[in-house]
Formats: structure tokens, sequence, C-alpha cells
């Protein structure tokens, strides 16, 4: 691409600040939205997010803030959208300019409620924007290891392997290292199943399992999720490289998991209601787990881990009895 293409990042979110660090690495200028007025203003005198990985220093000569979604629209050939699925719809209500004309990233690690589908099949569907436009920005990557400039690595998929590139370059760093792929429909996919099993995960450590079991679990989940995505997007993929396993081994394991940490207050008693209420930011597998268990019920796929917990978290069923059936159907 000869063209200097303009950089826009929707969302204030600890992600969403996580992808603005990555971008000021290569980039002399990223147009940033955030919904809070209060938070740009802390951000143009403080120079950091005063609500998610505070320590962060930002150079405000890089930012251009805004809270009008429409006006970082038309400033950006690129936007990267990095908000929570369950939000995704209210946060581009207001949205007045058409998106046909840009390319579009998704960091959004879940489904669009309204839909029932991936961002990217929601983008196509509804805002008319072409596949080879859209790309999906993945893991396995945590924001504050990001914020820690602790070496990870990203996954940028698009059927346009020059936009993949171009992207992947804006986000590459001494400490982030970035692999492309034209599996758009599996890494999304993958990126919304993973949190699902980090939260059964969570479960398992909640009500006492230990680091056997739910090594069992994470082995059953990598052959599960290869069965839900064959189903809905039969193509040529390793399951086992870093955007399908690695993914879904580092939120399965990790202390900066919040599907994990949302799964462990299940299993030590909390209901759905108050675990919800006790976290400060989306469990996105609770919201895609009611959608993946539906997708495989018309797909009549065998889910085990996926029915499990949608018989927790939606039908009400005891964790530890449900946890007790799925050890039989485990190997």
């Amino acid at each position: 691409m000869a063209k200097k293409l303009t950089y826009g990042v929707v969302g204030g979110g600890s992600w969403g600040t996580a992808i603005v660090k990555m971008l000021s690495e290569n980039l002399s200028e990223i147009h940033w939205y955030m919904r809070n007025q209060s938070a740009i203003e802390h951000l143009q005198e403080e120079n950091h997010n005063p609500n998610y990985l505070s320590a962060v220093a930002f150079n405000p000569e890089q930012l251009r803030l805004t809270s009008n979604i429409n006006e970082l629209v038309k400033a950006c050939d690129i936007v990267i959208l990095a908000i929570p699925s369950a939000f995704f719809n209210n946060e581009l209500q207001s949205l007045t300019i058409s998106l046909a004309d840009k390319i579009v990233f998704s960091a959004i690690k879940g489904i669009v409620p309204e839909s029932h589908l991936i961002v990217s099949e929601h983008l196509h569907e509804k805002y008319q924007i072409p596949f080879d436009q859209i790309g999906v920005i993945t893991g396995p990557c945590h924001a504050e290891e990001v914020a820690l400039e602790r070496l990870s690595y990203l996954t940028i998929a698009c059927t346009d392997q020059s936009v993949a590139q171009e992207v992947a370059s804006s986000l590459s760093s001494t400490y982030i290292f970035t692999k492309v792929s034209d599996d758009i429909i599996g890494t999304e996919y993958a990126a919304m199943l993973k949190n699902i099993y980090a939260i059964i995960v969570g479960i398992a450590h909640g009500l006492g399992y230990g680091d056997n079991f739910q090594s069992v679990l994470m082995s059953n989940a990598i052959r599960e999720m290869k069965r839900f995505i064959k189903k809905v997007h039969r193509m040529k993929r390793n399951i086992n490289r870093s955007a399908y396993l690695g993914d879904l081994l580092v939120t399965g394991y990790s202390v900066f998991s919040r599907n994990r940490m949302f799964g462990n207050m299940i299993g030590k008693g909390y209901t759905v209601k108050s675990a919800m209420m006790e976290m400060t930011m989306v469990a996105e597998g609770y919201y895609a787990s009611k959608i993946a268990y539906e997708i495989g019920k018309e797909n009549d796929s065998n889910l085990p881990m996926i029915d499990a917990l949608y018989a927790i978290l939606y039908q009400g069923k005891s964790a530890k009895k449900v946890m007790e059936k799925l050890t039989m159907k485990l190997d």
C-alpha cells in the first residue's frame, strides 16, 4: 500500500488502550474514540487513561481524541473496533457516515447479541463492507502484558493479505510480534469460544478441582473448538496455532483473564448476577455461551462443554452437579 493510511481506534477500555499503545510505537497520529468525555479530558491533561491501563503514558501530540464516532470514521482509512460485543450496537447507533469504503478491523472477542453473528459477518451484512475490507486482530495477548511491554504475539487476519500485512506492520514492535492469516471467520470464532472455555476452567478452579483436571478441560476444549469451527466455516486450518490453541491457553490459565475470574466466582458459589456486579470489566464468555449453545443445537454438534456452561449460566443448574456430569464425558 503506497498511501499512508490513517488509523482510528473505537473503544476506551483496556484492549482499546493497549491497541493505541501498540500503534503509537509506529504512527505519528492515531484517532481515538472514547465515549466518556471526562476520560478524554483526563487523557489530555495527564497523558494516561484514568480507568484502564493507567500506567501507560501517551504522547498527547500523537492522539486525536474524540467522543464523536462520526468524526473518527470520517477522518480514518482504517477503523479498529475494540468495544465489548454486548455494547457493539449501542456504540454504533449514532453512526451516520458509511463504513462501506473503510477498512474495518475487529478486536472484539464475542458475538453481536442482536444478530447472533460474529463481528466480521455482522459488519458485512449490516454495513455492506466487503469481506476483503474486514479484518480481525486476535491473540494470544492480554492488554495488561502489552502495558508492561512483555513479549506478545498477535494474529492479524484478512482475506486481503496486503491489508493484513499493513495492519500487522503498524502494530509490530520490539515487544509485539505479528503473524498474518486469511482465516477471519475461524480466528474470530476461536476468540469467542476461548472465553467460554475459560469460564468453565474458572468454575472448575472455584469448585476446588486441581491442575490435573483443568489440563483435561483445556485438552477437550481445543478439540471441541475444532469441531465447532469446522461446522460453521470449513476451510484448511491448523487449530494448534497461536490464534486458536495459544489464545485458548492464555485465556484459560492467565491471572489477567476476566472470563476465568468470572467462572471462578461462579464455582465459589456466586450467582451470575452477583458475579457480574463484582466484575469491573465485561466477561464476554457469558454472552457468547448462550449464542454458541444455540448455534451448536442448530448444527447438531457434539459440544458437552458449551452445553454444561449453558446449563450453569442460563438454566440455573448447580455448578457442582453439572461439572460432575461433565467429567464423565471428557477423555
